[in-house]
């Protein structure tokens, strides 16, 4: 279509925009969670740190268990934190515990299931094998490996093992500062009591929380009136607030009460581009201001919460380093119903599915797909994508869709 770019270049021109990562601070382990590594982890312990049983039983020598029958003295114990200094001779067993130093001289463990106690007589009802039941040094890593890269995002399985290697804080970057202005004289606060011809805001809501999830830090705005000086001021708090990414909900397109572009151009804007082959959000606006990535979203919510999807959270995750900021969240789904064949724009159609083991999911899209319509939104379980220019397809045709209730990052 002419004049619309393609969703792809769209997302491409957004990342190739942030010019580098945000810059990095260190921050305690416990408060860690969610952070981009901004520097690799590299182990400074090894683990286990000694030969560690795997089971509960006895630290033994194969060569004096193995044969059924055999009868070994008890010398002590081996328990975590409280492991026995001496050595495992001929004929003797250390009784075990899970996580606890197999003792010097002992090769072997002789699982309490294979085993009966009489007093400090020790019965071998199995044979054991050499190094079964035993943990190696260093069988999970070793000091100085590499263990997580950077740009990583730190889960509860990272923090354990970042935790486990030795690392009280973390070099992070550094949340990125979103500055979120939603404009328009329709607009009032939750909470507020609109007027006849008003409505309450909620783009900001919905953006401020995918911002959040990815990663950034919010500055929220308010609504600015569709006024020049109070979207001047507006901007002129987003720069003095050293906002990374400034993202404007309304007022992109270029009607008689759209300002945000023309405003945004009287203070430098540097133009990426304007439209996208996208519905909904075609009029999406992309550009610098100094310093400042600007991404201009639709005004009607569902175009807002799509595009803040499709395009913010990925800038924001170029913010943060991760490398794989502008990877394909679409997965394979079979359609539920027939559809006809779509236009030049790239569609994302709600959808709820149908989930069955072992199949793919079937996605049916919403008879009603307009762009102003949360209920439908809120409802659906993923959004539908129909390439442009897609023909005519069948239910059961293969489609991709992307799932609203799965998290992006």
């Amino acid at each position: 279509m002419s004049g619309l770019i393609p969703v792809a270049e769209a997302l491409s021109r957004i990342l190739a925009s942030v010019a580098e990562p945000v810059s990095a601070e260190t921050v305690p382990l416990a408060r860690a969670a969610g952070r981009v590594l901004a520097a690799p982890v590299v182990s400074t312990r090894t683990q286990p740190p000694f030969r560690a049983s795997a089971m509960d039983g006895y630290a033994v020598r194969a060569a004096d268990a193995g044969q059924v029958g055999a009868t070994l003295r008890l010398v002590g114990t081996s328990a975590a934190g409280h492991g026995f200094t001496g050595r495992v001779g001929p004929g003797e067993a250390v009784r075990i515990f899970t996580g606890a130093p197999v003792p010097e001289g002992a090769d072997a463990i002789l699982i309490q299931e294979d085993a009966r106690a009489e007093g400090e007589s020790i019965h071998v009802g199995e044979a054991v094998e050499t190094n079964r039941f035993i943990r190696r040094e260093g069988l999970d890593f070793e000091t100085g490996a590499t263990l997580l890269t950077e740009g990583l995002t730190l889960d509860a399985r990272r923090l354990a093992l970042t935790a486990a290697a030795g690392h009280p804080d973390l070099v992070v970057r550094r949340r990125p500062r979103v500055a979120i202005l939603a404009t328009g004289d329709e607009l009032v606060a939750p909470g507020a009591a609109p007027a006849w011809d008003q409505i309450v805001a909620s783009n900001s809501l919905a953006l401020a929380a995918l911002a959040e999830e990815a990663g950034a830090e919010i500055i929220d705005l308010g609504i600015a009136a569709d006024d020049q000086a109070a979207l001047e001021a507006a901007f002129r708090r987003a720069r003095e607030a050293k906002a990374d990414l400034l993202v404007t909900l309304g007022g992109a397109s270029v009607g008689d009460h759209d300002l945000v572009q023309a405003a945004l151009a009287r203070e430098g804007l540097e133009l990426g581009f304007w439209r996208v082959a996208l519905r909904p959000g075609k009029p999406l606006m992309h550009g610098r201001l100094g310093p400042m990535l600007v991404i201009g979203l639709p005004g009607n919510p569902v175009s807002s919460i799509v595009c803040g999807l499709l395009f913010v959270v990925p800038a924001i995750r170029a913010l943060l380093g991760d490398p794989q900021a502008g990877a394909d969240a679409s997965e394979p789904a079979l359609l539920g119903r027939d559809l006809a064949a779509n236009d030049g724009r790239q569609d994302y159609m709600r959808a709820s599915l149908t989930l069955a083991p072992g199949e793919l999911p079937v996605a049916d899209p919403e008879n009603r797909q307009d762009s102003s319509m949360l209920a439908v939104l809120g409802r659906s379980e993923a959004l539908l994508i129909r390439e442009p220019h897609a023909p005519a397809a069948k239910a059961g045709d293969p489609c991709r869709i992307i799932r609203l209730d799965r998290r992006l990052v």
